[in-house]
């Protein structure tokens, strides 16, 4: 094994935890400022077609995905049901602010959106519930693009 495996994975787990920490506390915000109700109705303000829908969605994915995030678990999955969900942020909501996020810009979206998307192509590493999985399954590799080691 070389010295860019254990890199990679540490790597990979530092992605996971941060994204998924950032996901749960903005999920738990929409529920603690008001639940599905209050977020589809800032939902429906801000012009988002099918809020209730949307509400459940962002909520579903942001504490639940973050969560599973966290341990690794569905992560190619869940990484682009994220972007799909910062993909909606930033059309419905962010695109016309400008960049920056004090601004109401789509910077954040944009960095959560894309780290989505590279988690959802590199798979978890070998520190996640994916990983063990993948190890179980007689070293079928499910959580990266790499051989298997022999």
């Amino acid at each position: 094994m070389s010295t860019a495996a254990p890199f990679r994975d540490v790597t990979l787990l530092l992605a996971r935890v941060l994204l998924g920490v950032v996901l749960v506390a903005h999920g738990w915000q929409k529920l603690d400022g008001g639940g599905v109700a209050g977020t589809a109705d800032g939902f429906a303000q801000m012009g988002i077609p099918a809020a209730t829908a949307a509400a459940v969605f962002a909520i579903g994915v942001e504490v639940v995905g973050g969560a599973l995030l966290v341990l690794g678990v569905l992560t190619r999955v869940i990484g682009v049901l994220v972007l799909a969900d910062m993909a909606g942020a930033f059309w419905y909501v962010h695109r016309d602010a400008g960049v920056f996020v004090a601004d109401g810009g789509w910077e954040l979206v944009a960095v959560i959106g894309v780290l989505g998307l590279a988690l959802a192509g590199t798979g978890a590493g070998r520190i996640s519930v994916d990983g063990l999985v993948g190890r179980l399954r007689g070293g079928r590799r499910t959580t990266d693009t790499t051989p298997a080691a022999a």
